[in-house]
Order: structure tokens, then sequence, then C-alpha cells
């Protein structure tokens, strides 16, 4: 199988990466307690997503496929800390209507357990469904951990399936205890040290 091209992704391209993260979590669990109306989820999904890849893109580094089947959003954690999204408060509530409260309170959980230590924090992978399973992940994953071995850096994320986290586990992510929606869904805190070398 070859090795799918990846490359750097801009403000241009925002809408549609938030518009293929949504589809690809639809069939997580989270999802379903932060929209549940089945009928708006996806919509209200990737306008709160879209948030975060702008931001991403201003501050960090949004990678995808060119097919545009994949995509990563990865934002540094390093030294003094990021400035939240522009009109975040306002913005968040107008994606998010009436379900709101529970995005706050998922950033509320993501922000308590959030590592202090310098790192890059991979706030969204995510394949198109059709496409899953394929490599594609795999692919991203590699890419800017060639940049954070080369580099030191460690990383970080949040994995929201027991699939997710076992990719992970297989990049060299060491998993965490897991923190907990209210309905019970589990995010395991994930960690890699830079490969040596």
């Amino acid at each position: 199988m070859t090795r799918p091209t990846i490359g750097r992704l801009g403000q241009a391209d925002a809408r549609w990466v938030a518009a293929r993260i949504a589809e690809s979590f639809l069939v997580l669990d989270a999802p379903r307690w932060l929209v549940p109306d089945e009928a708006k989820r996806e919509a209200v999904l990737a306008g709160s997503f879209e948030i975060i890849v702008e931001h991403a893109v201003r501050h960090g580094l949004v990678f995808g496929t060119e097919d545009r089947a994949g995509v990563a959003v990865w934002l540094p954690s390093v030294g003094e800390p990021l400035p939240p999204p522009a009109d975040y408060d306002a913005r968040l509530s107008a994606a998010c209507g009436e379900w709101t409260p529970r995005f706050v309170h998922l950033d509320e959980l993501f922000a308590a357990n959030h590592p202090h230590p310098d790192h890059h924090h991979l706030a969204l992978l995510a394949v198109r469904p059709d496409r899953q399973g394929q490599g594609i992940g795999t692919a991203l994953l590699r890419h800017h951990h060639a940049w954070l071995d080369a580099n030191g850096v460690p990383a970080y994320l949040e994995a929201s399936s027991e699939m997710g986290r076992d990719l992970y586990a297989r990049h060299g992510y060491r998993v965490a205890e897991p923190f907990r929606l209210p309905d019970g869904t589990p995010f395991w805190p994930m960690w890699r040290e830079p490969a040596a070398g």
C-alpha cells in the first residue's frame, strides 16, 4: 500500500477539515452525550470543531492527506500557554446552542486533565469512515512524530475510543486512568516521549 501524501493545511481548509472530523466522530460515544439530537449532531460538531481547527491553523499545525481522507490537528503546548480562540464563548454558543453547557463541561474536563510539561497536543485526528483501517491515521501520526522525535518534544492526546487508544499505544503512547463524561463515557489521557535517535 502506498503511503498517502500529507501536507499542511491553511485557513481556507478549516471548514472541510471540521466537517471531516465531525463525520468521522459520529460513531463515537462522546458526541451522543454532547448532542443528544441525532438530526443536529453532525452540524453542531462541525461548528464546534471549526473553532478549534481555525485556532490550530493560526497557532498550531493542521495536516491532511492529499485526498482529504484524513486530518490531524496539533496544538503546541510549549512555553507560554496559547491564547484561547478569538471570541470563543460567543462562537461556541452560536455553534452549539442549547448544548453549549455540555461542550463547556468537556472543555473543563480536558483542562483539568491536561499535563503541564512542554509537549504538542494532538487535539483531533480523524479519518473518513469508509477509509479507516487503511493506514491513514498511522501515516498522519508518523508524519508529525518524525518532527517531534527529531526535536525531542513529547506528545499528548485524549483517546475517545478503545480502538483509538489501542492505535495510539502502538505508536508509543502510554495510557493513564481515564476521566469520564457524566454518562460514564471515558477519555484516556495518553503521553508519548520522543523516540531517541
